[in-house]
């Protein structure tokens, strides 16, 4: 939603809001330490309803009111505006796909962190330090498009798109593209130092949407991304899961922990970073 206007706790906004709602303009009065806010969507001009404030104010008869609504993007407009939302899917479609779900070892040790090589019963691969130094940079973010199962790949890819696309078409893309460099580069490291090279994923990245989501929603009730509370309390259910080790129980495989911690960490850590820079 956009900001149309911030004006004092103590001033009365219930007869402007009843003229609003009386021609069905949607919107919502947030309340933000001494201010309240008037946010309409995205969809409504916020400079027209800024003007009939003002005229309400001056005790204009609006009783003709007529507000102009843009039109709401089309499907392909809205697809094309989460453009690098769709690269993430594809490519971690292509990459999962060029692994075979993981079964196909040779291919899969060109994306994994380090390059690794397996003899007898035992994977050798070198330290990270030697990979990275030797040139092989792509590697610390290439294991986050690789995945092992159906269901790893399909939940992760509905979230990137639900919640990314949300992120992209708000804030733009530099900053989805900033928040999955960082939130890759520190749960792919996070999960090696743990477990070694052989885990994939786009969980990571999928935490630090949420993590992301959820604490600038509570920060800047102005410009909403829509991330309900009751779905970060089930991520963190989930992630408690995961370390209890109940989901292996339950055969949903071996899961990255530590990768998934890691990259809530690196969400929420993200969201001063983008407030700043667009201060």
């Amino acid at each position: 939603m956009n900001e149309v206007f911030r004006v004092s706790i103590d001033q009365d906004l219930s007869g402007f809001t009843a003229i609003l709602w009386q021609h069905k303009i949607p919107h919502r009065v947030l309340e933000e330490g001494d201010e309240q806010l008037l946010m309409v969507p995205y969809n409504v001009n916020a400079d027209q309803i800024a003007q009939l404030y003002q005229l309400w104010q001056q005790g204009a008869d609006l009783s003709g009111l007529k507000v102009q609504q843009r039109e709401k993007p089309g499907g392909l407009q809205s697809i094309f505006k989460a453009w690098l939302t769709l690269v993430l899917i594809a490519v971690s479609v292509i990459i999962t796909l060029m692994v075979s779900l993981g079964d196909n070892i040779q291919v899969m040790s060109w994306f994994t962190i380090v390059e690794f090589y397996v003899q007898g019963d035992k994977i050798y691969y070198p330290d990270l330090l030697t990979s990275v130094s030797g040139g092989q940079v792509w590697r610390l973010f290439t294991p986050a498009f690789m995945h092992f199962n159906l269901p790893h790949i399909l939940f992760n890819l509905l979230w990137v798109w639900v919640v990314g696309r949300r992120i992209e078409s708000y804030l733009g893309w530099p900053v989805l593209l900033g928040l999955f460099l960082f939130s890759a580069l520190t749960s792919n490291i996070a999960q090696f130092w743990v477990s070694g090279p052989m885990f994939g994923g786009m969980s990571g990245f999928v935490f630090a949407l949420l993590g992301f989501a959820w604490l600038w929603d509570r920060l800047r009730p102005a410009q909403l991304i829509g991330m309900p509370p009751a779905l970060m309390g089930f991520m963190m259910f989930w992630l408690v899961l995961g370390f209890t080790g109940t989901l292996e129980v339950l055969g949903l495989g071996s899961v990255a922990n530590t990768a998934h911690l890691a990259g809530l960490i690196a969400g929420l850590v993200v969201v001063p970073a983008v407030r700043l820079i667009k201060q």
